[in-house]
């Protein structure tokens, strides 16, 4: 397990089953959804730390699990067990909680605005009625008792300008791509950046499908090339011998985004090297030594066009080197959009309170 140190800590007041699969659960997202590797992983940490005891052990949690529903036996692979739909809500559950902390129940759905008007909710605040407003947002009672002021009891009159309305707060709709970076060096010199870069993407979901329902997320990833891929697939999500093509990734982020209807859209970008690779007439072109002029001219140039679509990128930047943040740099400002550069401890920190920020201000 090279990169990951696990400490004997169980905690108190938990069945062996709940001890066992807080382990478990951090296990599967490191193995990328391999249960066998995650179950021996799970063994030699009970030999070393005595996990179990005589009356509960891993056998028994394995069985527990099946029961549970969180793993099946898969007959068609090599595999002797496969994690199920539930098992995955439940990582992404697990990513929510560790990352953001438990989310305390609350109105769903919507983010408000600095601007009134109709909406969906009541905001509490009076204001005099304005052409447009609808009958529903008026207050008769404050009407009347306007009327009653400006013009005397004895000939009861209303006009236009005695008429107050309950205020509406506008409710807004937000359209996210989340990009991850899945190049070699994710995993480069034995220090893992994609096992925190998937839990930001899968507490992300959960937070987006628990708290705003309406907003829509799309994950792509990419390396060589770009690609979308579902909810379901984060917790597989592997590196693999690329080349980081940001512009592909740009690219079909804003194709994406081009196609939804929502006026707020952004981009999240996590990454933690240079762009080194970009496709021409079918054929990669690729420098891996340095900044390459040809590539980053690219990447600016997109940065350019999405803020000319109003979509603001968000950098994540999981390096320190002071030769890629100057690149970094460069791109927020042709951007004008925002960039982070955060420890793998503090990424998911650093993303989700610019996420709440830009749903409480973005129109």
């Amino acid at each position: 397990m090279i990169g990951h140190r696990f400490a004997k800590h169980l905690a108190e007041n938990k069945s062996p089953f709940e001890q066992l699969f807080d382990i478990f659960k951090q296990l599967i997202t490191y193995t990328s959804g391999d249960v066998s590797e995650a179950l021996n992983w799970l063994t030699e940490l009970d030999k070393e730390n005595e996990l179990t005891n005589k009356n509960y052990g891993i056998g028994n949690f394995i069985e527990e699990l099946q029961q549970r529903g969180y793993l099946r036996e898969e007959q068609a692979t090599n595999e002797q067990f496969v994690i199920t739909a539930k098992m995955e809500q439940c990582i992404r559950q697990n990513a929510l909680d560790k990352i953001f902390g438990k989310l305390k129940r609350g109105t769903q759905g919507n983010h408000q605005t600095k601007f009134s008007g109709n909406g969906e909710d009541t905001s509490g605040e009076m204001r005099p009625y304005k052409f447009g407003d609808s009958i529903e947002q008026i207050s008769m009672l404050d009407s009347f008792r306007n009327a009653q002021i400006h013009h005397g009891i004895g000939e009861f009159q209303i006009t236009e300008d005695d008429l107050e309305v309950i205020d509406k707060e506008h409710k807004t709709q937000t359209s996210t791509v989340l990009m991850i970076d899945i190049s070699h060096s994710m995993i480069l010199y034995g220090e893992d950046r994609i096992t925190p870069a998937k839990n930001v993407a899968m507490a992300l979901a959960e937070l987006i499908k628990r708290k705003y329902p309406k907003d829509t997320l799309d994950i792509i990833v990419f390396g060589n090339d770009a690609w979308q891929i579902e909810l379901k697939d984060l917790p597989y999500l592997q590196v693999g011998p690329y080349h980081t093509n940001t512009v592909a990734g740009l690219e079909l982020a804003m194709d994406i985004l081009r196609k939804k209807k929502n006026a707020n859209k952004q981009i999240f970008m996590i990454t933690d090297g240079k762009p080194s690779c970009i496709k021409e007439n079918n054929e990669y072109y690729k420098n891996s030594f340095g900044l390459d002029r040809k590539i980053v001219n690219k990447c600016m140039h997109l940065a350019t066009v999405a803020r000319r679509l109003k979509i603001p990128v968000t950098t994540f930047m999981i390096a320190s080197d002071p030769y890629l943040q100057s690149f970094v740099e460069e791109f927020t400002e042709a951007n004008r959009g925002k960039a982070f550069y955060t420890s793998l401890h503090g990424l998911g920190e650093y993303l989700f309170e610019d996420f709440e920020r830009g749903k409480k201000h973005r129109l």
